[in-house]
């Protein structure tokens, strides 16, 4: 290439930059900004939980890993947590249960007020938490129910429930009948062709529909504060502590959360990504 064709290029290089599109920058920048802003609660939490604090963990006193060694030492920390996971697995279980065979209903069979069904389903998840968790309480007062761990968990199961239909049944839409009649001709009774054909190609929206209940369930605040009573989950403890300072086990428990969320995450692109290739092979 001579020098006037390399003069050239560079020119038109030049000119190429000078003509970029502002979002071509402002984007990289806002998302960049908007990451930053996001991380800045979960870096603080992290750093915090190795603070050399005892009860209020507000201000930078030192850094100890005892916090992470002793964990219960604020037994109330623990308590709450484990109403959270237990709340968050039996809501879960129910909610999955349910939707998947509500999804599985309105997708599959034709029957009166189908259509009313579907528009109510969604309902929940456009109202407010405030109005439903003011709603249920009131509901629990109308009919003598005293508020516990039992309330929490009709409560989380009920918002939980429309998650789980929504997920799963977009699922069962995508499935391919032709499968499940192959199955039907090859002399499959309909509980051979539901747990060997339908089941295992619904499996994946279900884990989804799953995770995504429990997140919701253990992530609640505004409902569980309604339906609670004396019980405290993790979230309510943390707002009612921050009033008197958060011990920094609170700290260490979400931060392990957070790790262990990030580990499950990767651990499952890995395998993805491996069964992906095994794949193409």
């Amino acid at each position: 290439m001579s020098a006037t064709q390399t003069s050239t290029v560079q020119m038109r290089r030049a000119e190429a930059r000078r003509r970029r599109p502002i979002g071509s920058w402002l984007l990289p920048l806002y998302v960049t900004v908007a990451f930053v802003i996001l991380l800045i609660p979960i870096v603080y939490t992290f750093v915090f939980s190795f603070n050399d604090a005892n009860r209020s963990n507000i201000s930078w006193n030192g850094f100890t890993l005892q916090n992470w060694l002793t964990v219960c030492a604020q037994p109330e920390v623990c308590v709450a947590f484990g109403n959270s996971i237990l709340v968050g697995l039996v809501a879960t279980v129910i909610a999955t249960t349910l939707g998947t065979m509500i999804a599985l209903a309105l997708v599959r069979y034709r029957f009166r007020a189908r259509s009313s069904i579907s528009l109510l389903l969604f309902l929940p998840m456009a109202t407010p938490e405030v109005v439903i968790g003011a709603g249920l309480a009131a509901q629990f007062l109308t009919i003598g129910v005293a508020k516990g761990l039992v309330t929490i968990i009709i409560a989380h199961t009920m918002f939980c429930l429309s998650f789980v239909v929504v997920t799963v049944r977009a699922r069962v839409l995508s499935l391919d009948p032709a499968l499940e009649e192959a199955g039907r001709d090859l002399y499959g009774s309909p509980r051979e062709v539901f747990w060997r054909i339908t089941f295992p190609l619904l499996l994946p929206g279900i884990v989804a529909a799953a995770l995504l209940s429990f997140s919701l369930s253990f992530d609640d605040f505004i409902i569980t504060y309604f339906t609670s009573g004396t019980v405290q989950t993790f979230p309510v403890y943390i707002y009612v502590a921050a009033q008197r300072g958060i011990p920094p086990q609170a700290n260490v428990i979400a931060s392990a959360v957070f790790l262990i969320a990030i580990a499950a995450t990767l651990v499952f692109q890995i395998v993805s990504a491996r069964r992906a290739s095994r794949l193409r092979r």
